[in-house]
């Protein structure tokens, strides 16, 4: 088992940087980040030359570097979509990563990079400005170009018109833009060939059947081939969840055996919002991404992964009867399985998929009936590969956990999150502003921080109270407050004191 992990998050969000970490801690490995000053915050990039040099600095006493590629080269995920830097200056960045190879021949490096995103809202904030104003026709152009590469003249006409549309430097620029970040993930698979990285995951943020990052996908998918390192690779929908996969491959490189199951017969063939696949394929890829195999039945697995999956598609408001709360499923069903799992001693981890951005409220409610502090894992937040991912990692790393508070402490955080705020206290605060905008609260943020800890510290202390005070575990419970000046992501300081 590594030691010591150096992490470099996408960004700063409770999920990317303290999820990861709590998750490689709770084997007994230790974790640094690097300095706050040197990470984005918001769409404000970090400093890269700082990074480097804390990279270089930290290594030679470190086992494992996981780091991601736009924060390392661009100040960070989000900043990546924004910036102007040129591409040899990005490029110049990641030639640490050959240096520290060089010198420490044993480190393990994972890293990756996120395929710029087609965003489904017109966001100015996490997007370039103009994509507020120009952000319909920018995807109507992402779609028509991606048709008319996989299918022909046909398309030629929708491709002109969508171009047609946009005033030439906007979309000159933008597909700029998209050229750069592409061009430094083919030159991540060149260090990956060259072994200068041990994996690399190349994901999908926000994506779709047809669109520009299906294109840039097939583009890598290509080099791939032939470079052949597919072995070592990854390539598919995911984003924030990422850190946590390749802390899970890291600190467990054997394969683990793992029986999927569904909330509906069907799961597997469910659709996803934000994601070009469907739910069964989804979850593979992601289970190779953290080092996972499918198990041909319980017995044999290393620990289950219970998803819930919709009815037919995922939907975004609840409750969905159309496509979600259907009769393709039966959850009390699920909900038993889950209880006889525990009960026989199978490690289970949840995935909860079925809408984005929130846990299933009435899945939640009938979880009540479960011990929830026996759960291994337990995820229900933002895309469904973003919960996949997360719920993975946390079966994973089940059977290496020595630090039985921090690994309390990290399963609890995520049911306050994805289920108590995520699935219900969120809307809530949103009830009790005025129009607020889902980009920047602007003058409503304090109110809304203020509505926020109102409802949700109390119900924090009842979840703990009702199902994990027989840990024997006390539990702090800090100031809630917001990540980034919108309701997106909440922040939630809690701490899970003593070590058993």
């Amino acid at each position: 088992m590594p030691s010591r992990v150096l992490l470099i998050p996408p960004d700063t969000r409770p999920p990317t940087l303290e999820l990861p970490a709590a998750l490689a801690r709770m084997t007994g490995t230790d974790v640094a980040v690097p300095p706050p000053a040197a990470l984005p915050d918001f769409h404000t990039p970090g400093d890269t030359g700082l990074l480097g040099r804390w990279l270089e600095a930290e290594a030679p006493m470190a086992d494992v570097l996981v780091v991601c590629l736009e924060t390392l080269c661009l100040g960070g995920m989000i900043p990546a979509r924004r910036v102007s830097d040129r591409l040899d200056t990005a490029l110049g960045r990641l030639e640490v990563l050959r240096r520290i190879r060089d010198v420490h021949p044993s480190i393990q490096i994972l890293a990756f990079g996120v395929i710029v995103r087609v965003a489904h809202d017109n966001d100015p904030h996490e997007e370039k400005p103009y994509y507020g104003q120009w952000g319909r026709e920018l995807r109507a152009y992402s779609t028509a170009f991606d048709r008319h590469a996989r299918h022909g003249e046909g398309e030629r006409s929708a491709l002109d018109a969508a171009h047609a549309a946009i005033p030439a430097d906007i979309l000159a620029d933008w597909l700029a833009t998209r050229e750069r970040n592409r061009t430094l993930h083919l030159r991540a698979l060149e260090l990956l060939h060259a072994g200068v990285l041990n994996h690399l995951c190349i994901t999908l943020d926000d994506t779709s059947e047809y669109g520009l990052a299906a294109h840039d996908r097939r583009l890598l998918e290509a080099r791939a081939d032939a470079l052949g390192v597919w072995e070592h690779l990854d390539i598919y929908p995911g984003a924030d969840e990422v850190p946590c996969a390749l802390i899970a491959r890291a600190l467990h490189p054997a394969p683990a055996r793992v029986w999927v199951r569904y909330s509906g017969l069907d799961g597997a063939r469910t659709g996803m919002a934000y994601e070009d696949r469907p739910a069964g394929e989804l979850v593979r890829a992601h289970l190779r991404a953290a080092g996972c195999v499918l198990a041909d039945t319980p017995a044999e697995a290393e620990f289950v992964l219970a998803v819930n999956t919709p009815g037919v598609r995922q939907a975004h408001r609840q409750p969905d009867y159309a496509t979600v709360d259907t009769a393709h499923r039966h959850l009390p069903a699920f909900v038993d399985a889950l209880r006889d799992d525990l009960r026989a001693g199978r490690t289970v981890s949840v995935a909860d998929i079925a809408y984005p951005n929130g846990a299933e409220w009435r899945l939640w409610t009938l979880m009540q009936t479960l011990p929830l502090a026996q759960l291994a894992g337990y995820s229900a937040w933002n895309t469904a590969g973003n919960t996949l991912g997360s719920a993975i990692a946390f079966g994973k790393l089940a059977a290496a956990v020595t630090d039985r508070s921090a690994h309390t402490g990290a399963l609890f955080a995520r049911m306050v999150d994805d289920a108590l705020y995520q699935g219900q206290t969120r809307a809530e605060v949103r009830g009790r502003l005025v129009a607020p905008s889902p980009f920047d609260l602007g003058d409503q943020r304090a109110a809304a921080e203020a509505h926020l800890r109102e409802l949700i510290t109390p119900r924090i202390r009842a979840l703990w109270d009702t199902h994990f005070a027989g840990t024997g575990l006390p539990l702090e419970v800090g100031r809630a407050h917001l990540a980034w000046p919108r309701l997106f992501t909440g922040v939630f300081p809690l701490t899970v004191g003593g070590r058993a």
